[in-house]
């Protein structure tokens, strides 16, 4: 049994690290296309600035984004570090979530937004309280485990997909 709760928790690490190796891509090197803003550096220190000062005009959905981007790793650290506290989780997320916007400061590859910060981390705490919900409905965090493995393969599997096509210029979507 603890060679199974091995496996699979090396296998969760690698989902991690993969997923991880994702955000890098998306969030410090932007798909690997250089946008013309990122000769730039801009600092915004008041949550949800562009959201009030432009009716919510295309903030909304990157905030919803933001969210949602971030709720694998809180998935991923509710799997690997269950001896921590919530808080010392959300704390490791929160911290992970700063560095990103350092270094796309540093590296002129974005802004350094607190409102990112404040999305990204709450969807980390949404993905922690996913896991604790699919914990609770198998009754077996084994089996969860399993389940979100299985299920977080595929997903990172497919999302691999979608970012080649993308970067390929093969859906019918662009970024910008």
């Amino acid at each position: 049994m603890e060679t199974y709760k091995n496996s699979a928790n090396n296998f969760t690490k690698v989902l991690l690290v993969v997923y991880a190796g994702i955000l890098c891509w998306i969030l410090l090197f932007k798909l690997g296309v250089h946008f013309s803003y990122m000769n730039e550096r801009s600092v915004n220190l008041v949550p949800f600035y562009d959201i009030v000062n432009n009716n919510g005009e295309g903030g909304m959905a990157e905030m919803l984004l933001n969210v949602l981007i971030f709720l694998p790793p809180g998935i991923y650290i509710g799997l690997l570090y269950t001896q921590w506290t919530y808080g010392k989780k959300v704390l490791l997320l929160f911290l992970t979530s700063l560095a990103f916007e350092c270094i796309q400061f540093v590296c002129k590859t974005g802004a350094f937004d607190v409102t990112d910060i404040v999305t990204n981390t709450t969807g980390a705490a949404i993905g922690l309280y996913i896991f604790k919900a699919i914990e609770k409905l198998f009754n077996n965090s084994m089996r969860a485990q399993q389940c979100i493995n299985i299920l977080a393969a595929a997903g990172t599997i497919v999302l691999l997909i979608l970012l080649t096509l993308l970067k390929m210029g093969m859906l019918p979507v662009r970024y910008q």
